[in-house]
């Protein structure tokens, strides 16, 4: 972590809460920059991705599970490209007030996740500001070379599949504002997404396109689409659903466009040939994570149709999630 934050007693701040995530190459957080000694033989990945305290997790959500969010959507870009993670860099915006025990859960849950996907900081800034809460990590994986998953690649015919289950992450932001009856699973699974890390590592050679559900289902499929210059079509009954939210809708059909646009769920959405199947299948057994063939790629304009069970145009009044 850098000098240029202005917060009290900054450097006892960092060497309480930031130091103990260091790894090799952070240089015990002291200096401007870090050093990293990529892998003989291998192409780095970096990705960011930002959250903000009242648009990508609620205020009030526990520390310890904001500071693991914020590192498995990170983790879910490189789980994308078929990456295994390496380290990051983090920036965190603090507003006044907050306290010592916040910032020692919010860590916490950090090295919790540390620990599991294999990584370590490196760095970056600490910095007040009058709200509201802001996070942004960078964080690097690596890949052989020509091995990483692309969004670009899918090809007429192809098979769309998708992993886990759909939905959770939309549904689960109504329950934990208390808006949908639960259990905690579904408010569990938005504060707490699984980045498919395993999964996009054994999808290297077999997907021809690949990227993970942030912004819905449908949008997401669109950009594979735009890239590949052609359509798809999902038949809505086999997009896979969690027992929770299979409950949820089947208290309340009307959260289907929710399901199928809601943001995210953070799983991988990606195309194999026809042929490969039982590839696909086999990358799911050995990364211990449930993969579902859900559509086709067709000809056509860059559009993504979704059919009912009746072969029927299912409508979305709207897309997806936008930024802006």
């Amino acid at each position: 972590m850098s000098e240029g934050a202005k917060l009290p007693a900054e450097f006892s701040l960092i060497a309480r809460h930031f130091r103990p995530l260091a790894g090799e190459g952070a240089l015990g957080l002291s200096d401007d920059a870090a050093l990293l000694d990529p892998p003989a033989g291998q192409q780095l990945v970096l990705a960011a991705d930002a959250m903000v305290a009242g648009v990508h997790f609620l205020p009030d959500d526990p520390p310890e599970t904001i500071g693991r969010k914020l590192m498995r959507v990170n983790l879910s870009d490189l789980a994308a490209m078929g990456a295994k993670p390496l380290a990051y860099l983090m920036t965190v915006a603090l507003p006044p007030g907050t306290d010592t025990a916040w910032l020692d859960a919010f860590t916490a849950g950090m090295a919790e996740d540390q620990a599991r996907f294999g990584l370590s900081v490196l760095g970056g800034d600490t910095v007040s500001t009058p709200g509201p809460l802001t996070l942004s990590l960078t964080i690097i994986g690596t890949v052989p070379p020509g091995k990483a998953l692309l969004r670009r690649g899918a090809r007429v015919g192809d098979e769309l599949w998708v992993s886990g289950s759909i939905g959770d992450g939309a549904l689960g932001l109504r329950a934990a504002r208390g808006a949908l009856p639960d259990d905690g699973y579904l408010a569990g699974r938005y504060r707490l997404p699984e980045p498919r890390v395993d999964l996009g590592i054994a999808l290297r050679g077999v997907a021809r396109a690949a990227m993970d559900v942030s912004d819905g289902l449908a949008q997401d499929c669109g950009h594979l689409c735009r890239l590949a210059g052609c359509s798809a079509e999902i038949a809505v009954q086999d997009v896979p659903l969690s027992p929770a939210a299979r409950a949820a809708l089947e208290a309340d059909p009307a959260l289907l466009p929710l399901i199928l646009s809601g943001g995210d769920d953070y799983e991988l959405l990606f195309a194999a040939a026809p042929g490969d199947a039982a590839r696909v299948v086999e990358a799911g057994l050995a990364a211990r994570t449930p993969v579902t063939r859900i559509g086709l790629f067709t000809e056509g304009p860059a559009d993504v149709t979704l059919r009912d069970a009746k072969g029927g145009v299912f409508s979305l009044p709207r897309g997806g999630w936008s930024h802006f």
